[in-house]
């Protein structure tokens, strides 16, 4: 959640590491992912385009896996480059459950697709490689930079990619479920400030917007759930971030100890937040702030230290901006624009060959538990959400510098607004044609999957991750799918 990364981060965790780049960098306040789960976002980070351009649909569907990105055209022009850990952006990975909720996203049933969020904690106060395979990646990083970087006559460019913070499977589920289970050792956990966790108010859910309501239901969040639970789950996922900054620590104390440090430029950013139970969910693929607003922090030579950007800016800036820093010429189709001229502290004018900066940026999701197509601008103090074809579904509006916690749509109140935005959300991408692009894609992909399962489809469709609702009457569920056919 990029918000720890200023305000209000500093009262309910300690990140000594974000307050490191901070002192000595450049912290983005309003940064956004281009679509709030990984591989999509991932996709947009790694290809600089828009999700509606890159067609990555959900977590299943992302770029082609010999797309060119941003670290290809530097290796060409001469940079050494190096990846560990999560990257996530082509097309074929995640559970078939994964898939099949996101294709079916629009047949009329309610099933809930993850464990009931809880926490766990493991281990005592000595125990701080909690997530041991983030940690084993991270190893891998420093003993390059120590051994590799360190003797390099050419530039290079490392990528680091890691889980953490997120949430992990839960057993008790049963195999197919996601995850749900926020997990910390004590060690982590005493770095949380408890007293000033803040707990998110909630609407009832009969007022609930309908998207938002099956949301919530399909994250199995729509139970009852004591004040205790919520404040624990918020304490164990900042405990999380804080491991995630000690990561970030190995790093930029290894470039310190070789004396790479002050000739490197180190980028600290995330493919989407979590909600942590504000809204009545957990989990990302929402446009609330607590999932789509990510960190973004930039330190190194020409970047302006001690620096806050109100700009808003997005994860396709990162395709721009790398090869901005190695002077490689950039591509004039990219959806995103380079942060360097914000970096260096000059003014708006100062811009690059394709003109200002827009000053919105766009969101899209398309993907599960979410049942409608979702598209997100975000300019000044405004956050408009479109849904679907526009028309189906209402859209919301909410005005972030008098209700930072988005808890009043004021659509109906300010229709001008909503009209202008919508027409500026139009230019952008041709929204409700995108909607059904999507619809046709998921149908024709479920009925491909329904034929190359023969008479194991009844068996698996049962067995998925909604496995313990669908049990109930599956013959309801397998009809409600015919009807949507």
């Amino acid at each position: 959640d990029g918000r720890l990364t200023f305000n209000p981060g500093n009262q309910t965790v300690d990140l000594p590491f974000i307050n490191f780049m901070k002192r000595h960098g450049t912290v983005f306040l309003n940064a956004y992912t281009n679509s709030p789960i990984c591989c999509p976002s991932r996709a947009a980070m790694w290809s600089g385009l828009f999700t509606h351009l890159t067609e990555s649909w959900n977590n299943f569907k992302g770029l082609d896996p010999d797309y060119v990105t941003w670290m290809d055209l530097m290796e060409r022009h001469g940079y050494h480059t190096q990846k560990y850990g999560k990257l996530d952006y082509t097309s074929g990975h995640h559970s078939v459950s994964n898939r099949v909720e996101a294709w079916t996203r629009d047949v009329d049933f309610l099933l809930r697709q993850e464990g009931r969020p809880m926490v766990n904690l493991t281990g005592d106060r000595k125990h701080v490689r909690v997530m041991e395979a983030d940690w084993r990646n991270t190893d891998k990083a420093v003993n390059w930079i120590k051994e590799e970087a360190i003797n390099l006559t050419e530039p290079f460019v490392l990528y680091l990619g890691l889980n953490l913070p997120h949430p992990y499977p839960s057993p008790y589920a049963g195999e197919n479920f996601g995850s749900s289970t926020f997990l910390t050792s004590p060690y982590w956990l005493e770095k949380v400030t408890y007293e000033a966790i803040k707990i998110p108010k909630w609407s009832s859910l009969s007022e609930m917007h309908p998207v938002d309501y099956y949301s919530s239901y399909t994250k199995n969040c729509t139970g009852e759930f004591t004040e205790q639970e919520v404040r624990n789950i918020r304490a164990f996922y900042y405990a999380m971030c804080a491991e995630t900054d000690a990561m970030l620590g190995e790093i930029i104390s290894a470039l310190r100890d070789t004396g790479l440090l002050r000739r490197t430029v180190v980028v600290f950013t995330a493919d989407h937040g979590e909600l942590a139970m504000e809204h009545r969910q957990f989990y990302k693929m929402s446009m609330y702030e607590g999932s789509s607003h990510v960190p973004l922090l930039v330190m190194g030579p020409g970047v302006k230290e001690q620096q806050q950007i109100p700009n808003v800016v997005s994860l396709v800036d990162i395709y721009p901006t790398m090869l901005d820093i190695a002077r490689v010429p950039v591509p004039q189709n990219l959806s995103g624009y380079s942060l360097i001229p914000l970096l260096r502290g000059k003014a708006e004018n100062d811009l690059s060959p394709r003109g200002p900066r827009p000053s919105w940026v766009l969101s899209e999701f398309h993907g599960c538990n979410v049942n409608s197509s979702t598209y997100m601008l975000r300019t000044g103090r405004w956050k408009y959400i479109a849904y679907s074809d526009g028309r189906s579904v209402l859209p919301q509006l909410f005005d972030l510098s008098a209700d930072p916690d988005e808890l009043t749509n004021v659509a109906m109140k300010f229709p001008a607004v909503v009209h202008s935005l919508d027409k500026t959300l139009h230019s952008v991408v041709n929204y409700p044609k995108v909607s059904s692009s999507v619809q046709e894609y998921n149908k024709k992909q479920f009925i491909s999957w329904k034929q190359s399962l023969g008479q194991n489809y009844s068996n698996v469709i049962a067995n998925l991750r909604w496995h313990q609702d669908w049990l109930k009457e599956p013959k309801k569920y397998e009809d409600a799918i015919d009807k949507w056919l």
